[in-house]
């Protein structure tokens, strides 16, 4: 019987080869499993009026598809907010979880690809991190993934992306997102 070969992303594999050794050798690590990794992206779409045209729940539930290869849930409101015009159980954004081998996927069209093609890009700034090792950012336009066709687009939606990693600090979480190759900022020396 042939061996079933296992598909293992390219950036999964830079992990375990370069990101792991060199992430023990710096913060003396004694055991691989103390090693950070990441965990999962979150992906997070605000529609503002989704009650009130319906296509524009479509179209932002059919991008978010495209951009992470899974469908999306649908996030209704809680609470009604009359300051807002929202009542409780409308639709009011839609969001995507990404783990394994998906994530990594994501990860590396997010840094190849996407990020390179934002208007006037000089890195993303470092100072998103929660205090736990999780790092959020926000983009202002969709069209910036390649998977999106720029003629159908009905409106410019801007998304919020989470990325959890197991890190215990924010120190270890900026070094391991660099070494796989997030772009930030250049840290100006004190």
């Amino acid at each position: 019987m042939a061996k079933k070969t296992e598909y293992i992303p390219r950036l999964q594999k830079k992990y375990f080869d370069d990101v792991v050794p060199a992430l023990m050798k710096k913060f003396k690590y004694e055991n691989i499993m103390q090693v950070p990794a990441l965990t999962k992206i979150t992906i997070n779409v605000g529609i503002g009026e989704g009650r009130e045209n319906p296509a524009e729940l479509k179209s932002a539930v059919e991008e978010l598809r495209l951009i992470s290869g899974q469908q999306p849930i649908i996030n209704k409101a809680k609470k009604a907010i009359s300051n807002f015009k929202i009542r409780q159980g409308d639709p009011v954004g839609c969001n995507v979880t990404i783990r394994r081998f998906h994530m990594y996927e994501f990860f590396d069209r997010l840094v190849s690809i996407a990020l390179p093609r934002v208007r006037d890009f000089s890195g993303i700034p470092d100072k998103s991190f929660d205090g736990r090792g999780n790092y959020n950012v926000g983009i202002k336009e969709q069209i910036i993934f390649p998977e999106i066709n720029y003629d159908k687009i009905d409106k410019i939606r801007g998304m919020d992306i989470s990325i959890a990693t197991t890190a215990a600090t924010d120190e270890e979480a900026y070094e391991l997102l660099s070494l796989l190759g997030l772009p930030f900022k250049k840290r100006k020396k004190e």
